[in-house]
């Protein structure tokens, strides 16, 4: 008998360390937000409690289902929009929203789309080979899967998998669609495992894979590095980024970006310059925080999330 997906519900990971990150004190409480991955909103509800009256939230999400669950918070200082936060600065221009005091990121995917099996993220459950964040839009993993070469395969589940075994498993993905295509979960993460016979204690061989495919139909990462450089812009001098990611492809790009900032711009090589004279970063690099303990224990998945957070000190250009 298929083993049924449990009641969808959803735990809010790192929730104090983002609102002390996003510092939502004094006149701060006046200004406008954005959470661009609302989800089922436990971030967006903690900053509405944080907000005065004239404070303003602004959430994005490409999941219809999320969305929905956004549309029935009746807070006047609230608005969902049915994007990526991609479109970050054209819904900030299309409302006559001046600059932010803070923007949230929080990365991955939900509990609630890995308990359904309908959208197919998880191999754990029996569904369609869907996978897209919002499923009214772009080509599923079924239909990626059919049409990708043996080449294509075997570039994205190395690199967006970083599994050693792609090679193997994009032949053996071929050599199935030969015969018929794959369209369900359970059928992926067989063929997977029939091919990658040794993983990490604990870690199932489909893991990589389906993480791999999920991030290609996605283009989590490509929107992931978009969203930075929007979302850096779009904050006022003292506003605050925070990000939190959960796989190190995610936390890489993070990372560098924050890192990249936080050194001074570099002059031409044969300009003479002191290093005094050199215009300071544009942000400042907040503390890197994990979940407690207390906080995996109850809520496993959020063992691999990390959260780090810059303020931005100036614009682009001289200082």
């Amino acid at each position: 008998m298929q083993q049924a997906a449990p009641e969808p519900q959803h735990r809010t990971v790192l929730l104090d360390e983002t609102l002390q990150a996003l510092a939502i004190v004094g006149e701060r409480a006046s200004q406008t937000y954005v959470d661009g991955t609302f989800g089922r909103g436990g971030h967006s509800r903690a900053i509405l409690a944080r907000l005065d009256s004239e404070g303003r939230l602004l959430a994005f999400d490409k999941d219809p289902e999320a969305v929905a669950v956004g549309r029935g918070v009746t807070d006047s200082r609230f608005t969902i929009v049915h994007e990526s936060f991609t479109v970050l600065s054209q819904e900030m221009a299309r409302r006559n929203i001046g600059k932010l005091a803070g923007v949230l990121l929080d990365l991955g995917v939900s509990s609630p789309q890995i308990d359904d099996a309908r959208r197919g993220f998880s191999f754990r459950y029996d569904g369609p080979l869907d996978m897209r964040m919002d499923p009214s839009r772009g080509e599923s993993a079924a239909e990626w899967l059919r049409g990708a070469t043996q080449e294509e395969l075997r570039e994205v589940i190395r690199d967006y998998g970083e599994e050693r075994f792609a090679l193997q498993i994009a032949k053996a993905i071929v050599a199935r669609r030969a015969e018929r295509p794959l369209s369900r979960t359970r059928e992926l993460a067989a063929l997977v495992a029939s091919v990658v016979r040794t993983r990490e204690k604990g870690q199932d061989p489909a893991t990589r894979t389906f993480q791999a495919i999920r991030i290609h139909v996605n283009q989590e990462l490509t929107e992931l590095e978009q969203g930075l450089t929007q979302a850096m812009d779009a904050l006022a001098v003292g506003g605050r980024l925070v990000v939190i990611s959960f796989h190190s492809l995610e936390d890489r790009i993070v990372k560098r970006f924050m890192q990249a900032l936080a050194k001074p711009d570099q002059p031409p090589i044969r300009l003479p310059i002191r290093a005094s004279e050199l215009p300071p970063p544009r942000v400042r690099l907040l503390r890197k925080q994990i979940p407690s303990l207390a906080e995996v224990v109850q809520n496993p998945r959020a063992r691999s999330a990390v959260l780090r957070a810059a303020e931005k000190l100036r614009e682009k250009g001289p200082s």
